[in-house]
């Protein structure tokens, strides 16, 4: 048997091969093939049951697949874990758990800490600074069932910029947040990207996927298709990935039921509204 620890594909950030997973007999992702370079911005996107939530726990060893493999950075998730940082939905957290803002981003230390060595001065100024760089530093020692909607995803993201990952991984990071928290958000994740570092979203509005980001991948099940988001948001995948509904969407038109796009983070009309770090 091949050494689990081999590079396999070592310069894509992520490289997801014959992958499936099933519950209950059900599958809910089938023989999914991915690449995603590094240095990118991707959005995954599908309909509701596509699997995408599925998709990122799988990569991050959070669900157990029945066929396939996973490899990051050329490597197992269990020998790249320290690379990566992880934003799960909102919804699937504890908000009522009695700590602060600064001690949640504190924790996303633990495993260069490990759990027995407590946080000293140099971590928690790290944690200071990830809360700044999300606009959250004035909310640091405030209770977080305290903190509104938005406050509360910043702080998760400011827990996953103080691990300095190079590979990011945030599911619906978007999601229920006001347009003002939805634009600082996507412009925190464009400057990791154009740092270097590779960003990889669960996005539920596309009416933002042109805007917003650079590399797409379109999942209902399976894979539909992936690439750079100029090739792959087209009326046809589109079509395929959710079906009749959109059929005649093409680049410009509205899609039913969804919010009016907001400009680009980068939009000068907008910098004044903008938090600043």
């Amino acid at each position: 048997m091949a050494d689990d620890a081999a590079l396999h594909e070592p310069d894509l950030a992520l490289h997801v091969e014959d992958l499936t997973v099933s519950y209950h007999g059900a599958p809910v992702l089938w023989d999914i093939d991915l690449d995603i370079p590094q240095g990118v911005m991707a959005a995954i996107v599908g309909p509701n049951g596509a699997g995408k939530s599925t998709l990122i726990k799988s990569v991050l060893g959070l669900v157990r697949p029945i066929a396939g493999h996973v490899r990051l950075f050329g490597l197992p998730y269990r020998n790249a874990r320290r690379r990566v940082g992880y934003v799960p939905q909102r919804s699937s957290v504890d908000w009522d758990f009695p700590t602060t803002a600064l001690d949640v981003v504190t924790m996303g230390l633990y495993g260069r800490l490990g759990w027995f060595r407590r946080p000293g001065r140099r971590e928690r100024e790290a944690a200071m600074a990830a809360l700044g760089e999300v606009g959250m530093q004035d909310y640091a020692d405030r209770q977080i069932s305290q903190l509104s909607g938005g406050q509360q995803q910043r702080v998760f993201i400011a827990r996953a910029l103080v691990q300095d990952a190079d590979l990011y991984f945030l599911d619906e990071p978007m999601a229920g947040v006001d347009a003002t928290t939805e634009r600082a958000i996507v412009a925190i994740l464009r400057r990791l990207r154009d740092r270097g570092r590779t960003v990889v979203v669960v996005h539920h509005d596309l009416q933002t996927v042109r805007s917003y980001f650079d590399w797409l991948v379109l999942l209902n099940v399976r894979i539909v298709a992936q690439g750079p988001v100029a090739e792959t948001y087209t009326a046809a995948n589109l079509r395929q990935t959710y079906g009749g509904q959109i059929a005649l969407l093409e680049p410009g038109d509205p899609v039913p039921g969804a919010r009016p796009a907001e400009p680009a983070p980068t939009d000068p009309r907008h910098l004044e509204t903008m938090p600043r770090p």
